[in-house]
């Protein structure tokens, strides 16, 4: 009987420290991921407010239109870089969290 409750508190033990790591690395993880949209927000920001000066000192409507459209175009290709990038920590993140309880999930299918 006491070998069973040792093997319990052992289980348990096992699968509190599995918890944890999983919420360390998810933890550091979302800082990341935290810390690249910040970034990504404050060079979008900046990038605005250049185009907006530009847009203040156009002498033309075509070269306003140029100003604007040439803008559009990055910001849609920096958004799509940016997409992919949270999507790559995501998926990044998703593998990490899964990897302490991989071993677990190991030994009980066997």
């Amino acid at each position: 009987m006491m070998n069973n409750f040792e093997d319990m508190q052992k289980v348990g033990k096992d699968n509190m420290d599995l918890a944890m790591k999983s919420f360390g690395t998810v933890s550091k993880g979302m800082q990341a991921i935290a810390v690249e949209m910040a970034d990504y927000s404050k060079k979008s920001f900046e990038d605005g407010a250049a185009v907006f000066e530009k847009l203040a000192g156009a002498k033309s409507f075509d070269k306003a239109f140029e100003i604007q459209t040439d803008y559009a175009k990055s910001a849609y290709e920096g958004f799509v870089a940016q997409s992919t990038k949270i999507s790559e920590l995501f998926a990044d993140l998703a593998k990490e969290a899964y990897k302490p309880v991989e071993g677990l999930v190991a030994k009980a299918a066997k």
